[in-house]
């Protein structure tokens, strides 16, 4: 909003009318859990008075916001899916007014859609939580009128949206922008409905969904816990299926690349200044006045601004918190009284991984990491950009290490204006993890890490491209690709080109100038091929980033071992790839006392012989060594006969013909 850019602190009063009036429009059918809290329908409020007094603006005009216009109550929800798939927001510009003590918030917003479906859009469907009510919206300086339905959906803590249809005077045609005006408020408090309808311990939920409005702390994490931005988002709720996840992830997808600005006022009573407020993620600059006398249980205001963001993929989130600094390596960590003596234990971790970090990443982060200390030792934790809010209790060294070494690594390549893609901000972090496991315990642990989560990306994964295409990792939506897959991938090109040309690559790695030349590989590929020249990795990018083409499914064919000179024998594996993904993994020869490894590119679809020659008799065969995922097990061993007793096999080809 151009009037952001110059104000004066004021108050802003907020004064709705609470008065419930039914409303039975709902979609989304939430099956029956026995002994399970049930949920009643959060009927959308009538619009009370919303002023604000925000200040005079750079030709001394004062800025002022009034209301209501009039909500009707819809029995039926106007817009169906295809008019939520459709809208897609390019920019949010968000004013946004804390009462904390009142457990309320206060927004005006505007907002920038753009029609992405196929045909015009006769109404713009927004939805926020329902423990908030529309106010206003505005289209073309004009009040409009719109009906407002409850929507059941686990999007919000609460298990519901309220979905205000804006009508339009003029279709919006299919890639075509508009941007509304749009005045809403309401209170957040800790609400587990959503997990208190699946069964879900209400003391374990209410540790999960802990998003809420409060003097010491407010958080607000955005779609997936609580709406408290304008959305549009199909309905949807936990039970079924992974439909919730997929609808979280298709969100943030969306969402990258949007315009984001946010300017925060905050009311607080006497003695209870906020000491930091994080936006996105991102630590904002508190400025603190006193309240001027308008409410004698105000004691002042505080106020902070993001000015022109580019959003990742993430959901906008808003942190406000009264806690104490404490600078570390690459870090600050706020913390209650409580863990005073505890955040040391999080420094001295930070301090033992920082340069770890640092060889591989760069020596200079674009973001500090920022830890937040949660209200309640067992709250979840929750991480976005460089924030990772978490109970800053003792915990062992090693945990609190492996912790931070996930966590830093977003603090070095998230900018406070500029995220990476998912898969490069997630896969890179969750390397790191794995590179760290295996500096502390060994490889084997680290791929045993990368397994655990295999099989469930295996079937994730297509079978065929034809059956489904799949989630190519630059427009990934589920943490099984970005994360898992993308951590496979990177691993995969530190086998192929070396620690020191991925190392080289990744420290080069500017998410300012990843403009995507490709749907998936873009900066990052163009880096790695350029910190390894000679190396052919086109093929590799094509199948496993720029496309999703399942898993390879690789066997040993056979094994042939020949005697050679000197006591040398020479060993042939058949190799065959039953999957449609190629992959180049380490084929092993074993004696009792020598070992040779040499990579094979094994063609999607396709057969390959490797032979090796090797000092002794041979006992063991083997192919890939568990950093290549596969639909089954990515490890494959064959047990060799003594070559003197083992008896012959005319049927399968020599591939040594005399």
């Amino acid at each position: 909003m151009k009037f952001s850019l110059a104000r004066t602190l004021a108050i802003a009063t907020v004064a709705a009318v609470l008065t419930a009036i039914p409303c039975a429009a709902q979609t989304g059918s939430r099956p029956s859990q026995s002994g399970s809290t049930a949920q009643q329908p959060q009927s959308p409020k009538p619009g009370g008075t919303v002023i604000f007094s925000r200040s005079t603006d750079e030709s001394g005009a004062t800025r002022t916001q009034a209301g209501p216009a009039t909500v009707l109550l819809a029995k039926e929800p106007i817009a169906d899916d295809a008019d939520r798939r459709a809208v897609t927001f390019t920019d949010l510009d968000l004013d946004v007014h804390l009462q904390e003590a009142a457990h309320r918030i206060a927004v005006r917003a505007l907002v920038t859609v753009r029609n992405d479906g196929k045909t015009p859009l006769k109404h713009i469907p927004l939805q926020i939580s329902s423990s908030l009510n529309w106010e206003q919206v505005r289209v073309g300086g004009q009040d409009v009128s719109f009906p407002v339905a409850v929507l059941n959906s686990d999007a919000d803590h609460t298990g519901q949206l309220h979905e205000a249809a804006v009508p339009l005077a003029k279709p919006l045609a299919p890639g075509a922008t508009l941007q509304l005006d749009v005045t809403y408020s309401g209170a957040v408090t800790p609400s587990a409905q959503r997990l208190l309808a699946v069964g879900t311990p209400e003391a374990l939920a209410l540790r999960s969904d802990w998003d809420q409005i409060t003097v010491p702390f407010t958080g607000l994490r955005g779609f997936g816990n609580v709406v408290w931005y304008p959305v549009s988002s199909v309905p949807v709720i936990l039970g079924d299926g992974a439909r919730l996840f997929d609808e979280i992830g298709m969100h943030k997808l969306r969402l990258s690349g949007a315009h984001f600005r946010l300017h925060l006022t905050v009311e607080f009573p006497y003695g209870e200044q906020p000491t930091v407020a994080l936006i996105n993620g991102h630590a904002a600059a508190l400025t603190v006045a006193t309240a001027g006398g308008f409410d004698p249980e105000v004691d002042g205001i505080a106020t902070a601004s993001l000015d022109s963001a580019a959003l990742g993929f993430t959901a906008p989130s808003l942190f406000v918190a009264i806690r104490k600094a404490h600078p570390g390596a690459n870090l600050t960590a706020w913390t209650l009284a409580e863990n005073e003596v505890a955040v040391q234990s999080w420094l001295d971790a930070a301090t033992a991984v920082t340069p770890f970090v640092e060889d591989w990443l760069g020596k200079t982060p674009r973001s500090q990491l920022t830890l937040l200390d949660l209200p309640d030792p067992k709250d979840a934790p929750y991480e976005t950009g460089a924030l990772l809010a978490i109970p800053l209790h003792e915990g062992p060294a090693d945990r609190l290490q492996d912790v931070l070494v996930h966590a830093l690594t977003h603090a070095f390549y998230e900018g406070s204006t500029q995220s990476p893609p998912a898969w490069v901000s997630e896969g890179v972090a969750t390397f790191m993890g794995t590179l760290w496991v295996e500096k502390q315990h060994g490889r084997d642990d680290a791929l045993g890490v990368l397994e655990a989560d295999r099989p469930a990306l295996a079937l994730a994964e297509p079978a065929s491209p034809g059956e489904s295409s799949g989630q190519p990792l630059g427009v990934a939506t589920a943490p099984i690709y970005y994360r898992t897959k993308a951590a496979y991938v990177l691993w995969m090109l530190r086998d192929m080109v070396g620690d020191e040309a991925l190392s080289s690559a990744l420290r080069a790695y500017d998410p300012a100038k990843d403009t995507g030349s490709g749907p998936g590989g873009g900066l990052l590929e163009q880096l790695v091929k350029k910190a390894s020249p000679g190396k052919d990795l086109s093929w590799f990018f094509a199948d496993w980033v720029d496309a999703d083409k399942g898993l390879p499914d690789l066997r040993i064919e056979s094994v042939f071992p020949s005697p050679a000179q000197s006591g040398a024998w020479l060993v042939a594996v058949n190799l065959s790839n039953a999957g449609y993904a190629a992959a180049e993994v380490p084929v092993t020869v074993r004696t009792a006392k020598t070992t040779v490894t040499e990579r094979v590119l094994i063609p999607a679809r396709g057969k390959v012989v490797k032979r090796l020659l090797i000092m002794g008799r041979p006992t063991e065969a083997q192919a890939n060594d568990g950093t290549v995922p596969e639909t089954q097990a990515s490890v494959h061993v064959t047990h060799l006969e003594d070559p003197a007793t083992a008896p012959t096999a005319p049927s399968q080809p020599n591939p040594f013909p005399q």
